[in-house]
C-alpha cells in the first residue's frame, strides 16, 4: 500500500510532528500534485518474474516508456535492483539517505519492491512510500533523500535527461536523521 505521510519540519529541539497521513491512491496523488511531483501507478498485462531480465521488464512498460520519452527525451533509462544479498547495499542506502539535490528532476518507476522517498518543501517533509507499480518525479532541486531499508529488495526504472545520469548536490543538512525509516514505517502499517 502506497502512504504518504506529511511532517512539520523537525527543530533541533524537537522531533517530527505528524501532520497527515493519506493512503488513497487519488489523495496522494493530489497532495503530491500541489508540490509539482508527479505521482502515477502503471499496469501491465505482462507478467513480470522476479528475475525478469532487464529486456522482458522494457518490453513490459514499452508503451508507458514511450509516452514519458516523447515528453522529456530522456538520454537514458536504465534499470537498478537492490537485494539484501547485494554487495554495496550499506554504502548505497548511505548515499541515498542524506539530503540532496539534483539539477535535473527525477523519476522512479518501482516494478517490484518499494522505498520512500523524502522530500524537503519550505516547513514540511513528505514521506511517500512507494511500492510496485508506483512512479514518482521529484522536481529538479526539491531537497529529498531515499530510504530503501537494512534490508532493501526493490526493482526500479530511472530515468534521466543527462548523459551523466545520477548525480546529486549534497546539502549537507542532518535533518534526514530525525525522520522514521522506510522499516519504521513499514512496521507501523503491519
Amino acid at each position: 500500500m502506497s502512504l504518504l505521510t506529511l511532517y512539520a519540519v523537525a527543530s533541533a529541539n524537537s522531533a517530527p510532528k505528524i501532520i497527515k497521513k493519506l493512503n488513497d491512491f487519488k489523495d496522494i496523488h493530489e497532495a503530491l500534485k500541489s508540490i509539482n511531483v508527479r505521482f502515477e501507478r502503471w499496469t501491465t498485462h505482462d507478467h513480470i518474474a522476479a528475475d525478469a531480465n532487464d529486456d522482458a521488464i522494457l518490453a513490459a512498460y514499452q508503451e508507458a516508456i514511450e509516452c514519458l520519452q516523447v515528453q522529456h527525451s530522456f538520454q537514458s533509462i536504465d534499470i537498478i535492483r537492490v537485494t539484501p544479498d547485494h554487495s554495496e547495499k550499506m554504502q548505497l542506502r548511505q548515499k541515498f539517505l542524506a539530503e540532496h539535490t539534483h539539477n535535473d528532476f527525477e523519476i522512479r518507476f518501482f516494478i517490484q519492491g518499494c522505498g520512500l522517498f523524502y522530500l524537503h518543501v519550505q516547513d514540511t517533509v513528505f514521506a511517500v512510500l512507494c511500492e510496485q507499480n508506483d512512479l514518482i518525479s521529484v522536481p529538479a532541486m526539491t531537497p529529498h533523500w531515499f530510504d530503501m531499508g537494512a534490508e532493501p529488495s526493490f526493482t526500479t526504472l530511472r530515468f534521466f535527461t543527462t548523459a551523466e545520469g545520477w548525480v546529486a548536490d549534497f546539502t549537507g543538512d542532518t535533518l534526514a536523521n530525525a525522520y522514521p525509516t522506510l522499516d519504521q514505517t513499514r512496521a507501523t502499517l503491519l
